[in-house]
């Protein structure tokens, strides 16, 4: 108990004394809120449903998804033979994916910031909130992709689809982050020189040499694997558990 105390402690502190890019955090955690409200809303009435998107049974839902995600973000997998150790694949964003098939692109993104909420409380931070806010960022760009797509056909056929256009966008997302922003700020945060961590995929495979050469050869195959592993476990999953998250939706 005392450790979790601890742990809470350490949280709010890392949050006063990075107040600025906390904020810019949940700013733009509710500009994508927005957009999957709309794109939920816009959906919805082309279809003809009228639904709230929330419910009382959703919340719930998403708590429970949340938590399970929060869990399974303790899991990671490193892949040595293709990223350096500090790419790691969890399968988080099944529950967030799982959320969304039930529930809508809303139910999704909630699960994906909640997790990395839930996360910081049993883990704190340590890099000042820069690698939550690159977990929440590109689970979204996974999540809200497939989210979008499926929302307009509800098919078995399109959850694929939806998947599959959630990899590629999470794959050409993820590496672009990494280049422009992820990378150079690991670089600053931890004191390194950028070709120090560049040296890391170097020694794993020769050809990467830059920064570009880093997230075309590492990142994205690393992004594509954790899309088709998420889309994978979810296909797996979801048809058996759909039977009790639809029976308590629709109640």
């Amino acid at each position: 108990m005392s450790n979790l105390f601890q742990t809470i402690n350490e949280f709010f502190q890392a949050v006063k004394e990075n107040i600025a890019f906390v904020l810019q955090f949940l700013g733009i955690a509710v500009l994508i809120f927005f957009i999957a409200y709309v794109a939920d809303r816009i959906a919805k009435k082309k279809a003809g449903i009228q639904e709230k998107v929330f419910t009382t049974r959703m919340m719930a839902m998403v708590g429970m998804f949340s938590a399970i995600a929060a869990i399974l973000m303790l899991f990671e997998i490193p892949l040595p033979f293709l990223a350096p150790f500090f790419y790691k694949i969890d399968l988080s964003e099944v529950p967030a994916m799982i959320a969304t098939f039930a529930f809508g692109p809303v139910a999704g993104v909630m699960v994906v910031f909640f997790k990395v909420v839930l996360n910081l409380f049993i883990n704190s931070t340590t890099t000042v909130f820069v690698g939550e806010f690159a977990n929440f960022m590109v689970g979204c760009s996974l999540i809200l992709p497939a989210a979008i797509v499926y929302e307009f056909k509800k098919t078995k056929k399109n959850a694929i689809t939806a998947m599959a256009v959630g990899t590629i966008a999470m794959t050409i997302f993820g590496s672009f982050f990494n280049a422009v922003y992820l990378l150079p700020t690991f670089s600053k945060l931890y004191g390194m020189e950028l070709d120090a961590l560049i040296a890391f995929g170097t020694a794993i495979n020769p050809n990467i040499t830059n920064v570009t050469s880093f997230v075309i050869l590492a990142v994205a195959p690393f992004n594509l694997i954790k899309g088709i592993a998420v889309s994978i476990v979810t296909m797996i999953i979801y048809k058996p558990l759909s039977p009790i998250i639809k029976s308590r939706h629709q109640k």
